[in-house]
């Protein structure tokens, strides 16, 4: 056995050294670390970006895929994405196995943006609120907008007709409409479902 497979991080040995309560998303020691760390306590440290970070073994390992180890067994192959956009949420059922793609189609709102709504924003040179996307790595400009509750309507119909777009759940987007425009409702948009 080499030194790399001796220091690999298993279910079995995350579960000697820590629990994790999947009602909560948080670990706790089960073990003492010399004088730092207590039996009892809980692991990690939010990073500046919202991750609970924990160190096992000299390395530090994100919770949510320490949650994924705990769990099932495996570090998932591709991304974990908090599913309410909370990357300190570490419960289990706020947490899913997803593609880049889908973990960046589910980002929540940037602090930095001034409309209300993910993908629109202010183009000052023609004073009008612009609709945008990203699919796969490409931009997709989505069209130039006096109110920016229809440049809002505009992405959020692009969408729910794209198909390429089926992993977000839309919730953050929906929501800051349904709070601009408080009688929308999926009918506005042809959907069915």
């Amino acid at each position: 056995m080499s030194l790399r497979e001796r220091r690999m991080l298993t279910q079995k040995r995350l579960k000697e050294l820590l629990h994790y309560d999947p009602d909560t998303g948080i670990f706790t020691w089960i073990v003492s670390r010399g004088t730092r760390v207590k039996v009892g306590e809980v692991a990690g440290y939010t990073s500046p970006e919202g991750y609970v970070i924990i160190g096992v073994r000299g390395k530090q390992y994100k919770a949510h895929r320490l949650a994924f180890l705990y769990m099932e067994g495996y570090f998932p192959e591709h991304d974990v994405d908090h599913k309410k956009g909370v990357l300190h949420d570490n419960r289990w059922n706020s947490i899913r196995h997803s593609t880049h793609l889908c973990n960046m189609q589910n980002q929540a709102i940037y602090s930095s943006n001034t409309s209300g709504f993910t993908g629109v924003s202010w183009y000052s040179r023609n004073g009008m609120w612009v609709a945008r996307s990203t699919l796969r790595g490409e931009k997709v400009h989505l069209g130039y907008y006096v109110d920016k509750l229809d440049a809002a309507l505009a992405k959020l119909t692009w969408e729910v007709n794209c198909e390429q777009w089926t992993c977000n759940i839309r919730s953050n987007l929906v929501k800051a409409i349904k709070t601009a425009w408080p009688e929308f409702n999926n009918k506005c948009l042809g959907e069915t479902k």
